[in-house]
């Protein structure tokens, strides 16, 4: 379904005449043999990053296989970056569907349905919603849960949008049951079709599209959870992470 190939902090996701939609940076709709994801090194600064992705593909030896693509042009790759090792990116399959997912939660942002009586609000920063922090607490280290989710099917106007939707709804269940938090502050999705395979009108949970979507990103995010945390030490609220936000604040509720 998709070539996967890691090399020097890159994962490239190769399938030709690919169709993208991606909710990261330099997002939204491109054509293409190949998607990225990158992890950038502790401390992180840059923001050229059409110019840092150049190095990192041109270093990772991806560019002269024709496929890395340039910040210029039209279709540019997709490419997400994070600050977890691509050694513990995982992928599963499942029918016509696909997903690759890497795991870090040093910055879960939590969503309390009671802030009121959620212990965890404690922790926050009264007007902000972030944790605390000091001038000695640890430099910001990005986790980040990112999704590349394919199918062989051709999805129809709406659908790749929906399946974006469907791919974060299933990691937000799964970590809320294997980690207590449902995401973090700067997770993605690129989500990938088939032009010329069989046309699907709907991705939804109940379609074969959105349901193998589903299962494989379950299994990739506790897979990718488990490589990455393997003693079981989460850096959640459990692990009192150092870095986050707490959605604490109410808002105003009306009738239409």
């Amino acid at each position: 379904m998709f070539e996967a190939t890691v090399r020097d902090g890159v994962l490239r996701l190769r399938r030709p005449e690919t169709r993208w939609l991606s909710t990261g940076w330099d997002g939204g709709r491109s054509r293409g043999p190949a998607a990225y994801n990158v992890t950038v090194p502790e401390g992180f600064e840059r923001t050229d990053l059409g110019a840092y992705r150049d190095e990192r593909l041109a270093r990772a030896e991806f560019g002269s296989e024709g496929d890395a693509g340039r910040a210029d042009e039209r279709d540019a790759p997709p490419t997400l970056f994070t600050g977890v090792a691509m050694e513990h990116a995982r992928g599963a399959r499942c029918g016509p569907a696909v997903a690759y997912a890497t795991v870090g939660l040093s910055n879960p942002a939590m969503l309390p349905v009671d802030p009121a009586a959620d212990g965890a609000v404690a922790d926050a920063a009264p007007e902000t919603g972030r944790r605390e922090t000091t001038a000695e607490a640890p430099p910001r280290r990005p986790g980040t849960v990112n999704l590349i989710v394919g199918t062989t099917r051709r999805l129809e106007d709406g659908a790749a949008e929906n399946l974006v939707a469907v791919a974060a709804e299933a990691k937000a269940a799964t970590l809320l049951a294997t980690a207590g938090v449902p995401g973090t502050t700067s997770d993605a999705v690129a989500v990938a079709d088939d032009p010329d395979g069989e046309p699907a009108a709907f991705s939804g949970s109940a379609t074969p599209v959105g349901a193998a979507a589903r299962v494989c990103v379950r299994d990739a995010v506790r897979a990718s959870l488990r490589s990455r945390y393997p003693d079981g030490d989460l850096p959640g609220p459990a692990g009192d992470a150092e870095h986050g936000v707490v959605a604490d604040e109410r808002a105003e509720v009306f009738e239409p």
